[in-house]
């Protein structure tokens, strides 16, 4: 299992094979995204460039987004009863999400048998995600008995 994020993207031509208008907010919130490389709520997003479009609105900004989920180039992650999160990383991986922050780390994982497994239950895969929810380092400190009760041998 290796933990990356190294991942560079250039918004006008990301906007431009997806065939999306080109505007200053939208290329601005992919660079916002891009620079970052976390998973952002849409009100972070917004915060970090409402003071280069005054105009700007949250509800531009979760439409701008809603429109690079439907192109397919950011991922929705919904994460218990914490805001919603998005992810830009074009990279096929996993994450492993904290229960008690909402934290997500990316995770790639090569080796994850899922033609087999298909096969076993003749299933056909168009896509996969793999999620694990636990505790994250942060969050461990104040839950030593959750941790040691939900360990994986």
């Amino acid at each position: 299992m290796e933990l990356s994020r190294d991942y560079s993207i250039d918004p006008v031509l990301l906007l431009k094979e997806y065939g999306l208008r080109i505007t200053p907010q939208r290329i601005s919130i992919l660079s916002h995204m891009n620079q970052y490389k976390m998973h952002l709520t849409a009100e972070q997003i917004y915060h970090a460039i409402k003071d280069e479009f005054p105009s700007l609105s949250v509800a531009t900004v979760y439409n701008t987004l809603k429109a690079f989920i439907d192109a397919g180039f950011v991922k929705e992650l919904r994460v218990g009863d914490h805001a919603s999160k998005f992810d830009l990383n074009l990279i096929p991986h996993h994450h492993l999400v904290c229960e008690k922050c909402g934290h997500i780390e990316d995770f790639h994982f090569i080796d994850l048998p899922i033609d087999k497994i298909a096969n076993m239950h003749n299933f056909h895969v168009r896509h996969y995600h793999l999620e694990i929810n636990g505790l994250c380092a942060n969050c461990q400190e104040g839950h030593p008995s959750y941790i040691h009760q939900n360990q994986i041998s």
